[in-house]
């Protein structure tokens, strides 16, 4: 297929796709499906080789958030049946990361809910990070706390974060259907704050509300200008008690569609496989390895993930390995860049390596994320699958870690 070749060229290049390309990879059929994930594997494989990276969430503050982002389990007047309890300290949320790092993670992502942090927020997430450093040198930390205030970054920063996590989300366009109480603007503030500071930016999206394919691209076209280090790739967990419960748009073949998408647009980014990946992938998640080179492993904010034991086996069944910790990230070119500015990011492997980079959303801005097509769209392409009825059973509310007497699912 030409545009696979012409795709190919230009990932290997660093040259973005145009608008219209990145149209057509969301139109293919299922019949041209292993195309596309071998065309964009080509790519995944040039810049990061076989090394998957290991993420790990700890949900510092969980639910009554005052936001109102329709997505998420946390949101104000959400009736979603989740665990809901205030900051943990930091002896606690170092517990917790450890259970991340001992299967694996070399990044530890710390999230709380609300709309930004206080400036005793600032401190208290700063002694988390403090605590987690002190038992697991190593470690790469991203902080994803919300909207940020002038210094905050800096403050993080200063405490030993190497990275911030905040989503983009949607497109511009659609973005007020989705959230009211702040806007698409806040969000783009808040990226390019962290990166000001010298922190690694991880920013990505939620597919599965309802968006067109040009949201699609739109959003991830306006990635590529933020330029982050690392793109999550979330898929909606539609929870029971929040506006999106019944938006069940996605099947594992449009996930890879928009997989391939992502890759083909950052060809040289992280690309993270992120919340809702075991919901609508199911028993293709493997292939999802040849497009993106990071997972999270084990649980997300509210939702139960994959066992950890069966991710670290599906890695090493479909012939990846795990990145180790003294690996670096980001390909060279990206890791001196980061290194020159400051900012973390590479993966670590020392400060010669540049430091850190990525985060995601049911993993790490609120709950989940999935893609869809709205009722305006096109017809499903030749040979798409057409989703069934709500698959309900396949969520699985959080119940263990913080507020329980289980431990993380790690």
């Amino acid at each position: 297929m030409d545009l696979l070749r012409t795709l190919v060229d230009k990932g290997l290049r660093r040259e973005p796709p145009t608008r219209d390309e990145a149209l057509a990879v969301l139109a293919t059929s299922d019949d041209d499906l292993l195309d596309v994930v071998a065309a964009a594997g080509k790519v995944r494989r040039h810049w990061f080789g076989r090394r998957v990276k290991l993420n790990y969430l700890v949900n510092l503050k969980s639910g009554l958030c005052p936001e109102d982002c329709s997505y998420c389990s946390q949101r104000l007047g959400s009736k979603a049946d989740i665990l809901k309890y205030t900051w943990l300290k930091p002896e606690e949320a170092a517990a917790a990361a450890g259970a991340g790092v001992a299967g694996g993670a070399k990044r530890v992502c710390l999230v709380a809910s609300g709309r930004g942090p206080t400036e005793r927020d600032v401190d208290r997430v700063s002694k988390t990070i403090a605590a987690i450093k002190e038992q697991h040198g190593e470690v790469e930390v991203c902080a994803c706390l919300g909207l940020l205030s002038d210094g905050q970054a800096e403050r993080l920063r200063e405490a030993g974060a190497d990275a911030y996590n905040h989503n983009l989300n949607t497109s511009e366009a659609t973005y007020g259907e989705i959230t009211t109480t702040h806007t698409y603007a806040d969000r783009v503030a808040t990226v390019r704050h962290a990166r000001s500071a010298g922190l690694s930016a991880c920013s990505g999206l939620i597919a599965g509300m309802g968006e067109s394919d040009e949201d699609l691209v739109d959003v991830v076209f306006s990635l590529r200008a933020l330029d982050p280090d690392s793109v999550p790739v979330n898929f909606l967990i539609p929870f029971e008690g929040t506006p999106l419960a019944k938006e069940w748009n996605l099947t594992p073949q449009r996930c890879l569609r928009i997989l391939a998408m992502v890759r083909f647009v950052c060809p040289d980014v992280e690309v993270r496989l992120a919340g809702g990946r075991e919901v609508h992938l199911r028993s293709m998640q493997p292939l999802a390895l040849h497009l993106a080179n990071s997972i999270f492993l084990g649980d997300y904010l509210t939702s139960e993930g994959q066992a950890g034991k069966a991710d670290l086996d599906m890695i090493s069944d479909a012939g990846f390995e795990v990145e180790g910790a003294g690996e670096r990230t980001l390909p060279e070119h990206r890791a001196d860049v980061a290194a020159a500015a400051g900012s973390g990011c590479g993966g670590h492997g020392g400060a010669e390596h540049g430091g850190c980079g990525p985060c995601g959303t049911e993993a790490a801005t609120g709950d989940g994320a999935a893609a869809g097509v709205d009722s305006t769209a096109d017809p499903a392409p030749r040979g798409a699958a057409v989703p069934g009825p709500p698959r309900t059973d396949l969520v699985a509310v959080r119940r263990r870690g913080a507020g329980t007497e289980l431990p993380p699912n790690a």
